[in-house]
């Protein structure tokens, strides 16, 4: 999964970012509302970690701009105010979450992954595409009920494609969904193909032939 962390106390930030990303997560950040709105217009995320105060605006103005736009990436506001109205203004906002400093990491990271189950999965700790399941706490993939084996990429290159079923993806956004930031530093996409490739010689291999290229365009994933 993918997050942004928007947060101006740097060494919160960096103890969030560093303890997600432990948990097989791209976390991005940004110090200040700037920042933020920036990455927020250039990038697509599953999720963002909004702090209320940022230094050059407020969190909230970036979630009525969230919201406006339709965007579909959770948001979970992180405050160090704890008054009913400003957990209401952010909930009647359009927030999934509401958190108040200081939290314990490990609860913050339930309440994420509990926002994308109600997000993306329906509420489920499993998704599914014909044969294929996906265990998305246990990060394990199944095919027939017969896991197979697959590197941290491709399962979340695997979870994208479900995810995003029947949609053309471009290979510059698979890039910048897998390496977050660091896709812009990338000369060429060739490594894209050689993870596409495994995956889809290990699908192909129990029976799943759904990854297809769309010649020029980049690749769906959808059943015939």
């Amino acid at each position: 999964m993918k997050y942004l962390i928007a947060e101006d106390e740097k060494d919160l930030q960096f103890s969030i970012a560093k303890y997600l990303n432990s948990d097989a997560n791209i976390c991005e950040t940004a110090s200040d509302f700037l920042e933020a709105s920036e990455k927020l217009e250039l990038y697509e995320y599953d999720l963002v970690v909004l702090d209320i105060n940022l230094v050059t605006g407020s969190g909230l103005d970036l979630l009525k701009r969230l919201k406006k736009q339709k965007r579909k990436c959770g948001v979970i506001i992180i405050s160090a105010n704890n008054s009913l109205d400003n957990k209401l203004e952010g909930l009647d906002l359009g927030a999934d979450d509401y958190i108040t400093k200081p939290f314990h990491l490990a609860e913050l990271n339930s309440r994420i992954k509990a926002v994308l189950r109600r997000g993306q999965f329906g509420g489920d700790d499993s998704i599914t595409f014909q044969e294929i399941r996906l265990d998305t706490l246990a990060r394990s993939a199944y095919v027939n009920d017969k896991p197979i084996s697959l590197t941290r990429k491709e399962y979340d290159l695997l979870l994208f494609f479900i995810t995003n079923q029947g949609r053309v993806l471009s290979k510059a956004i698979i890039a910048e969904h897998l390496w977050g930031d660091d896709s812009d530093l990338l000369d060429n996409f060739d490594f894209i193909y050689v993870h596409i490739n495994n995956l889809r010689k290990k699908l192909t291999k129990e029976g799943a032939k759904y990854i297809q290229t769309a010649y020029g365009s980049g690749y769906k994933f959808i059943a015939d």
